[in-house]
């Protein structure tokens, strides 16, 4: 049932989402959308919008990022033959009621429970059905559902716990760990607005969801073939992919001075080194698995997609993941959700 608590989020108390990029809450000063008089501030119907809208940027941004390795860009469909950047699109905007409801029904719970985890995927289930119409049947953005959906909630829920004060605002039930094989990057203090949402997204996917009809997706197929933990591990983990990989890696090359379309290529890379990703274990199997993961330690090793060496490489691995039919879809998933968590930190003054 809704509350004070609940009407108290839509004057979005957080000074991340005032200072985020997806278009939305930077037009007015913080304080004076706080001191305003209550029917000129944010309505909480906006307030779930606009963590749609940003959740719509990340998935439209991740698809328009080029070059990607075997995946859908503006070059073209990669290893994918029922896709491409303009089925991407429709897919990602078929997407935003969905996220915009997960947000709102967060909100409405206050905190992560089972009741909330069982709305959250009848929720996501039905926005599956919208994508499958948007695209003609193809899976744009099944994984993006799941990962980007419970940051949304995540968010979603932070903003309704006052964490614009000073520390964390919640006990973790879980620490994200940090994720295996990756190496610590210069400058990656993990931003705390993200580990807040990431935690309270993880708390939700730790509840069962007790209405899932059994599952034998491609992925759920490779998570058991080759005993990985897949999106949900991923998920229950506290997404560590997100908070020790990608956000360190996007923040390590700007910080190097790379343009903002190499950096984000460069956390994609970052991600895929470390994740035993579903999709390449599904398409090409350990191999698909192997040459993902050091093809891109190879582009990242040779400095990066902004340099010579690094766009050789960079093609090398794509040639080699397209000779046997794999994407890293895994990793493009998690990349989505870097973005998302980026638009709600804090801007650096050197940064639009």
């Amino acid at each position: 049932m809704a509350n004070a608590a609940s009407l108290e989020c839509a004057v979005l108390s957080s000074a991340s989402i005032a200072r985020g990029t997806c278009g939305v809450f930077s037009g007015a000063p913080l304080d004076a959308l706080r001191d305003a008089p209550f029917d000129t501030r944010f309505s909480a119907q906006r307030f779930d919008a606009q963590l749609a809208r940003c959740a719509i940027t990340a998935l439209v941004d991740e698809a328009r990022l080029t070059p990607k390795p075997a995946l859908v860009d503006q070059r073209g469909s990669g290893a994918h033959r029922d896709l491409d950047l303009a089925i991407m699109l429709r897919s990602a905007h078929a997407l935003e009621p969905t996220f915009a409801a997960l947000a709102r029904v967060a909100r409405h719970r206050g905190e992560p429970s089972a009741l909330l985890r069982s709305e959250l995927a009848q929720i996501g289930r039905a926005g599956e059905q919208d994508m499958m119409r948007a695209t003609g049947g193809s899976n744009a953005h099944r994984g993006a559902i799941w990962i980007v959906g419970l940051l949304v909630a995540g968010a979603a829920l932070d903003m309704c716990s006052g964490a614009s004060a000073p520390g964390p605002m919640i006990t973790p039930m879980i620490a994200p760990p940090i994720a295996p094989n990756s190496t610590p990057l210069p400058g990656n203090a993990r931003h705390p607005d993200a580990v807040r949402i990431c935690t309270l997204a993880a708390q939700i996917a730790c509840f069962p969801d007790r209405f899932a009809a059994p599952t034998d997706s491609h992925g759920e197929r490779a998570r058991r073939r080759y005993r990985v933990g897949g999106a949900r591990r991923e998920a229950q983990d506290g997404f560590p992919h997100v908070v020790d990989v990608g956000l360190p890696a996007l923040q390590a090359a700007r910080s190097r001075g790379a343009g903002e379309n190499a950096a984000r290529v460069d956390a994609l890379l970052t991600i895929m080194a470390s994740l035993d990703d579903t999709c390449l274990l599904h398409r090409a199997g350990l191999a698909g698995l192997h040459a993902g993961q050091r093809g891109a330690q190879r582009v990242l090793d040779t400095g990066g997609s902004s340099t010579p060496a690094g766009r050789n490489a960079l093609d090398a691995l794509e040639r080699e993941l397209l000779s046997l039919n794999a994407s890293p879809g895994g990793a493009a998933d998690l990349l989505a959700a870097t973005l998302f968590l980026d638009m709600l930190a804090p801007r650096d003054a050197g940064r639009s």
